[in-house]
């Protein structure tokens, strides 16, 4: 079999780029409960209230799956599912989707980042970790990126308080 040079180019790419986004080493936990996925959410709502922006925000378990979901009146359509998407990545992937974003304006042509399924780059999703264990992601949509991820940080930073 010979493999045409375009094809093991974008192979190794592909490759180059899967290694280079690499999970975390922080282990899974056990998923996120309702309880802590409301409480993140809550806070993640409250900064968005304080700036005036309308959003949506989710929070997945450690496998994408929905925990909890609520969207703002007059929150943009759109921003429903792009905060489900946010978290997803965010989980999958163990790291936030500004490390997406990020890789996408570094000067790089962006095709590896766009090729990996599930992975949003867009800022606005967090990990969640408890115990220093991934319990799932919190994900924000409705506004800029940059007030989007302020928004989700506010609700990572709900988990670190007692």
């Amino acid at each position: 079999m010979v493999l045409h040079p375009a094809k093991l180019t974008l192979g190794l790419i592909l490759f180059s780029s899967v290694s280079a986004l690499a999970q975390s080493p922080a282990p899974y936990g056990l998923p996120i409960g309702l309880e802590n996925a409301k409480k993140a959410a809550t806070a993640a709502l409250a900064e968005a209230r304080k700036n005036n922006w309308t959003m949506a925000v989710a929070v997945v378990d450690p496998s994408g799956t929905l925990i909890y979901y609520e969207k703002m009146d007059n929150t943009q359509n759109g921003s429903a599912k792009v905060a489900i998407n946010k978290a997803r990545s965010a989980a999958l992937f163990k790291r936030p989707t500004k490390a997406f974003a990020d890789r996408l304006t570094s000067g790089n042509t962006g095709l590896p980042v766009l090729a990996i399924e599930g992975a949003v780059p867009l800022e606005g999703g967090i990990p969640l970790f408890i115990d220093g264990h991934l319990v799932g992601a919190i994900g924000l949509s409705g506004d800029t990126s940059d007030h989007d991820g302020q928004c989700a940080q506010a609700g990572v930073d709900a988990l670190k308080q007692p």
